[in-house]
Parts: C-alpha cells; sequence; structure tokens
C-alpha cells in the first residue's frame, strides 16, 4: 500500500469516528439518566444503565406511537408517489416529443434555483384556501413532485438503452406498457437513491409540519421531539431515546436500498 493510499485511509478512518462520537454519545445518552446526562461528563457507558426512557416516550407519552405513525404514513405515501411522478415526467422529458418540452425543461432548472423559504408562505395560503391545514394531504400533495429528481430521472433514462424500448414496443407494448413493464424494473438503481433521499427529506422535515400541522394528535416525530423541552428544563434523556427511536427507520431504509444506492447516484442506464 502506498503512502498516498495510507494517508487517505487514515484520513476516512478519523473522519468516520469524529462523525460516529455524537451518534454513540447520543445512543449511550438515551440509556441514561437525566441527572447523569446534565450532570456534564462525557462517558459512553452509562453509570446507570436503564431502559426507563423507552418506557416513558411509549408509555408515559400517550402520542408518541401517534407521531410515529403520522411520520411513517407521511413519508412512505410520499415517497411512492415522488418515485412514481418523477420517473414519469424524467421519462417524457427524456423520451417523449410535445409541444413546450423545452420549455417546461428549463422551467424546471428554474425551480432548482428557488430556495425552498421563499415558497412557505404561499404554500400556506394555497393550503388555507383548500382546507388542508392540520391534514395528511397538505403535508404529502405539496411535496408529490420534485423539480430535483425529475431532473436526475431524465438524466437516467437519457442513457437508458433504447433498443430495450425498440424490443418491447416490438412485442407488442404500448408506452405505457413499455413504461412499466420493462423500463422501471430495470431502474432500480436510480429508484434506490431517489428513494432513500426523499424519505429521509419527508422524515427529517420540520419546517413543514411546524406550518401544517396545529393540533398535538397529528404532528410528526420532530415536531413531537420539541414537546420533550420544558419551559425551564429539556428533558435530554427522552429527546436521546426518541431520536434513537427515530433514527431507526432511516438506517433500515438505507440498509434495504444500500446495494443500489452506489449505482443509483451514478445514474447510468446499463452495465
Amino acid at each position: 500500500m502506498g503512502i498516498g493510499k495510507a494517508l487517505l485511509y487514515t484520513i476516512l478512518v478519523v473522519y468516520a469516528i469524529v462523525t460516529m462520537i455524537p451518534f454513540l454519545w447520543a445512543l449511550s445518552s438515551s440509556f441514561k439518566t437525566l441527572e447523569e446526562i446534565v450532570g456534564g461528563s462525557m462517558n459512553f457507558i452509562p453509570k446507570n444503565f436503564t431502559f426507563e426512557n423507552y418506557k416513558q416516550i411509549f408509555i408515559a407519552q400517550e402520542l408518541f406511537p401517534r407521531w410515529m405513525f403520522n411520520s411513517l404514513l407521511i413519508a412512505v405515501v410520499g415517497t411512492l408517489l415522488n418515485l412514481l411522478f418523477n420517473s414519469m415526467a424524467g421519462y417524457a422529458l427524456a423520451r417523449l416529443s410535445f409541444p413546450g418540452k423545452k420549455t417546461m425543461f428549463i422551467v424546471i432548472l428554474a425551480v432548482l434555483m428557488v430556495p425552498a423559504q421563499v415558497t412557505m408562505i404561499p404554500n400556506y395560503l394555497i393550503l388555507k384556501e383548500l382546507g388542508w391545514l392540520n391534514s395528511y394531504q397538505g403535508m404529502i400533495v405539496p411535496s408529490a413532485i420534485n423539480a430535483t429528481f425529475i431532473f436526475m430521472m431524465r438524466q437516467f433514462f437519457i442513457n437508458f438503452p433504447k433498443e430495450l424500448e425498440e424490443a418491447a414496443a416490438m412485442d407488442g407494448l404500448s408506452r405505457m406498457g413499455t413504461f412499466f413493464k420493462v423500463v422501471l424494473p430495470l431502474a432500480k438503481a436510480a429508484l434506490a437513491a431517489q428513494a432513500i433521499f426523499v424519505f429521509m427529506g419527508f422524515w427529517n422535515d420540520f419546517m413543514r409540519p411546524l406550518i401544517v400541522m396545529t393540533d398535538a394528535e397529528m404532528f410528526t416525530l420532530p415536531l413531537g421531539l420539541n414537546t420533550f423541552k420544558g419551559q425551564y428544563i429539556s428533558y435530554w434523556n427522552f429527546i436521546m431515546a426518541a431520536s434513537m427511536v427515530f433514527t431507526l427507520p432511516v438506517l433500515l431504509i438505507y440498509g434495504f436500498f444500500n446495494r443500489y444506492f452506489v449505482k443509483g447516484i451514478s445514474f447510468t442506464g446499463g452495465k
């Protein structure tokens, strides 16, 4: 092994350790008492190991399971809709010819330059007029498509082998049948990468639920975590335990799609 490669591996290992330290401390703190956490010690092994924090958030905090359900429902449905609509839009821009195609593509690129903060008030006013505040559709529908992933899927489908689509057409498949039976099944890598990013976007979102949701029963987990902060004290033991539960679905999603992830972010259409 050369000096350059050894130095690179050393930097990566040190970076990985530095990155993991906050997570490991949070995991350790989820099994500590509040007194031990606020005591100022940075020990990673709890002095008084306890599962009481997890019992409290699931049993004493009656709304925690509801918050988790809300987050899962919004994230799963929102991700599925994004996978469908972004892929269909990207395929249309890559393969179909229709009036205004170039203009539409330019508009999508322009949308990428607009900060999300600029659209918050307009989105709120529209949802208010529709009567969708404090509702699941108010969280899901405005985010059912994403300009970033429309662009990425377009780039993927541009490189997708046309021969496969021509063979499907010769076998009698329509354009829609070709898309759903041939193109999408072979786009697993790109779809997996998109699913990870979109799911994490919905799952970690704090600002949009803060604006849309008003009843405690409709809170998502990020909003629910905020309720563990009192006027004079933050219950860090409960926050750390809830954070570990909050992190688990993302780890499972990434673990499930991991084998497609590296291939997906490269957006190549064939081997």
